[in-house]
């Protein structure tokens, strides 16, 4: 299944009330590289009264209050998160207090507010699931692979050589594999191997 993510980082800013409320979203593709993300603005703003923050990857999904009233702000902020359509996706909202208390009503619509608006922000792509692929070509075919798999936007590309020639290590788009191998037949007349991963 496609799912829909964030293409770069955004950050937004909103002031209620003499607090500050900066937000910040990011795309995370596991839970460790969301803690990370996250300990990263606790660093960038260890003076802050709060960070908030929710993440969803999947099937999996965490959200936390970090000191405010129970379900007043990690939960408002996964709910930004779901409300959008989105996946592999870390929200942090830092608070820093000015003075005037909100009321649980008042931090809901803040942190869930702020985090809806990054969101909103964000520029958005849609992720489609990839298969490893492995491709053995002869030399005199490699500039058409190289041409195959940039048209098919091939990610983590790595190769090695031997006397027959070059294997080619990629990621590529499932709904592309039916379209690699017949560009492959095209363009080697048929002297290829090509191996694809099992789905992970």
């Amino acid at each position: 299944m496609s799912y829909l993510t964030l293409a770069a980082p955004a950050e937004h800013r909103d002031d209620v009330k003499g607090s500050i409320f900066l937000a910040f979203a990011a795309r995370a593709d596991a839970t460790e590289a969301a803690l990370q993300y996250l300990g990263g603005l606790a660093a960038r703003y260890p003076d802050a009264s709060h960070l908030c923050w929710a993440y969803r990857i999947g099937q999996g999904y965490r959200f936390s209050d970090a000191g405010e009233p129970s379900g007043t702000a990690g939960q408002p902020i996964y709910r930004a998160i779901e409300g959008q359509g989105l996946d592999h996706v870390v929200v942090g909202v830092v608070r820093y207090f000015g003075g005037t208390k909100l009321g649980a009503g008042g931090l809901v619509r803040a942190y869930g507010g702020a985090a809806a608006e990054v969101l909103r922000q964000a520029p958005k792509h849609t992720e489609w699931p990839r298969r490893a692929v492995e491709i053995h070509v002869p030399f005199a075919h490699l500039g058409s692979l190289y041409h195959l798999l940039d048209a098919l936007c091939a990610q983590e590309r790595q190769e090695s050589f031997d006397a027959a020639g070059v294997c080619l290590r990629a990621r590529v788009a499932e709904d592309d594999l039916d379209r690699l191998a017949e560009a492959l037949r095209s363009a080697t007349r048929d002297d290829f191997k090509l191996t694809v991963a099992e789905p992970a």
